[in-house]
């Protein structure tokens, strides 16, 4: 008995060449494929949402050029009949207000409702705004505004302690 045994060889299968499996080849198309659906919905993902801010932009646009029809318009009568109009990309736009007076002379609250409709979309993008402006012109009643303007004048005499 020899005291040092050399250890065995490992034991060395022999292959037919060098090629692959069918399970390892199979294996690697499986992968590639799901790798290939993950990549290619990534990519519609992010197509979409181009598509959506686009779509979004476009709108915040049309709505900030009906809104400021309505801030420059200087007519009463002509603003609460409504107005609208179509875009250069085939979308329509139709807004009204609702104009009502305040408690302050020549100061109106005006309640803004813009819709947005496209070719293509189900239902028509409706956005509603209220926002108060100073606009002399459109006072209606001279009697009511100075009726207005008279109790203003009161409330800061009386903020002041002039009248009492």
């Amino acid at each position: 008995m020899n005291p040092h045994p050399r250890p065995c060889p490992p034991v060395r299968h022999a292959r037919r060449g060098g090629a692959f499996t069918l399970v390892e080849v199979l294996l690697a198309i499986t992968i590639f494929a799901l790798s290939a659906v993950i990549l290619a919905s990534a990519y519609v993902n992010v197509l979409n949402s181009y598509l959506m801010v686009d779509r979004v932009a476009q709108s915040s646009a049309d709505l900030t050029f009906a809104r400021s029809l309505v801030l420059t318009e200087p007519d009463r009568k002509k603003l609460e009949k409504g107005g609208e109009f179509d875009t250069a990309d085939t979308r329509h736009v139709k807004w009204e207000v609702e104009i009502l007076p305040t408690a302050t002379a020549d100061l109106f609250t005006v309640n803004f409702t813009c819709t947005i409709g496209a070719l293509g979309e189900p239902e028509p993008q409706k956005t509603v705004q209220t926002f108060m402006l100073l606009r002399p012109t459109w006072s209606i009643d001279a009697g009511e505004r100075s009726k207005l303007r008279e109790n203003a004048k009161t409330r800061i005499l009386e903020l002041q302690g002039k009248k009492t």
